[in-house]
């Protein structure tokens, strides 16, 4: 059985990591020599690239935790699923017939 743990959010770690990049490669890019032009080319293509992975991880998440929730709610009852013996289903009509 899996323990009560918090998990850590590694979605903010990485997003963390790539904005530090998306500061550090212009920096190094302009160091050795590359125009301020391209380097600020980089930095919005890097920027953009991190926005859509920030995006797409938030959705992962919230998924999992759809599914997580799901697990946990019991089994699915739907429509090819049985109820419980002597469970009766309600419907439009009353019990009489006319």
């Amino acid at each position: 059985m899996r323990s009560a743990r918090p998990t850590p959010d590694t979605t903010s770690g990485v997003i963390g990591w790539a904005a530090f990049a998306c500061v550090l490669v212009p920096v190094v890019l302009v160091t050795f020599g590359t125009s301020l032009a391209g380097a600020t080319g980089t930095t919005l293509g890097l920027a953009a690239v991190t926005a859509a992975c920030r995006v797409l991880l938030r959705r992962s998440e919230r998924c999992a935790a759809r599914e997580r929730a799901a697990e946990s709610a019991g089994p699915p009852r739907g429509r090819h699923h049985r109820s419980p013996a002597g469970a009766r289903r309600a419907g439009r009509h009353s019990g009489h017939s006319g």
